[in-house]
């Protein structure tokens, strides 16, 4: 009745009902559909794809940061150590030069003031020994906790890292070795070759699309009384009426690329500019060590002179404590240049894209 039958009188129209139901009705049905030719979406997977790759490089290059940062905190904390010990060395040799200044004015042989100047400057290398020894201290906390230890935690470093120079690689070879082993360059390598992905997708909105769906399932009023029915459809797709959001997103995807690309060079010319950096403080550093090695044996003669003159009463403690001074200008000089031709190494090293392997090479 409620389709318009309700007109028909006959008798046939009169034996059926004017409401149907409620009656029962199962349907169980699997479908499957499937994009066959989609050129647009098999591009954007293939640059999620990249994506992906570049995210593991950019996770292998801030590992190579995380090395580099230990690398460098191990190296402070070497220096520091260098500084007490060469400091605990000049308060000895302060120790024994006031012991001896003492002994020659309790003997009458030299001046009060040749002892006061001398326990002066005692006193004055026992407050630097003091001073390296705290620095030294802290920077071991900070290593142990670059390294993941709680900061109680003791522990002793092994390595003394003593002076070597780089010898048999040039800088044009470093930088090939760079843009081969540099996990952010490949990083953004991938990121440029996502972005030209992107660009083709963009460009293939253009075309047609082909998809294909089909189910499989079993109609009947109840599960032990039905019917498998099944359905397969096909449709091609195309694009009317998209062509200004398709040069849109053409101009987008244009964009991103050039943006890579800028990325891509900027960060290739960052590169050759830290490995000239770092052989430049390379060879700064070793001719500063060089230097300072030469003016620390002077240093450590003229005090060996000036106190066996004072012995001899030829001269008074000034000229002592002027070459304990020179010394410990001389030591201190030395073991800065030596930490800074060595992180020179782990700058060249993490240039090159290897903070470990590369400094253990080094």
């Amino acid at each position: 009745a409620a389709l318009g039958f309700a007109s028909i009188h006959s008798p046939i129209a009169a034996a059926f009902p004017t409401v149907l139901g409620p009656y029962h009705y199962v349907d169980f049905r699997a479908g499957l559909s499937q994009s066959i030719l989609d050129l647009t979406r098999r591009q954007n997977y293939r640059a999620s794809q990249e994506n992906v790759r570049s995210a593991q490089f950019n996770a292998q290059d801030a590992r190579d940061i995380v090395a580099q940062a230990v690398i460098n905190g191990y190296l402070q904390v070497i220096a520091s150590a260098a500084r007490v010990e060469s400091t605990k060395a000049l308060v000895a040799t302060a120790q024994a030069s006031y012991q001896q200044a003492a002994d020659r004015f309790t003997a009458g042989a030299a001046p009060r003031i040749d002892a006061t100047r001398s326990q002066v400057e005692l006193q004055t290398q026992q407050q630097r020994l003091t001073a390296v020894q705290n620095d030294y201290d802290k920077l071991k906390i900070s290593l142990g906790r670059l390294i993941g230890f709680p900061p109680s935690q003791q522990f002793t470093l092994t390595d003394a890292l003593p002076f070597a120079p780089v010898t048999g690689l040039t800088v044009e070879q470093a930088v090939t070795r760079a843009y081969s082993n540099r996990a952010d360059l490949k990083a953004a390598q991938s990121q440029v070759h996502a972005a030209e992905l992107l660009r083709k997708g963009a460009a293939e909105e253009r075309l047609p699309t082909v998809e294909v769906a089909a189910d499989y399932g079993d109609i009947g009023v109840a599960i032990n009384n039905s019917h498998g029915t099944f359905a397969v459809t096909g449709a091609v797709r195309f694009p009317i009426w998209q062509g200004g959001r398709t040069k849109g997103d053409i101009q987008e995807a244009d964009a991103a690329v050039e943006q890579r690309r800028s990325e891509y060079q900027e960060l290739r010319a960052h590169i050759d500019a830290d490995i000239r950096l770092a052989f430049l403080d390379l060879t700064s550093a070793a001719s500063q060590v060089a230097v300072a090695e030469s003016n620390r044996a002077l240093a450590n003669d003229t005090l060996t002179q000036a106190r066996d003159r004072f012995a001899a009463g030829v001269t008074d403690t000034i000229e002592v404590v002027q070459a304990e001074e020179a010394v410990a200008a001389a030591e201190l000089d030395y073991i800065g240049s030596l930490y800074a031709h060595n992180l020179a190494k782990a700058s060249l090293a993490r240039a090159m894209g290897q903070a470990t392997q590369g400094f253990k090479a080094f």
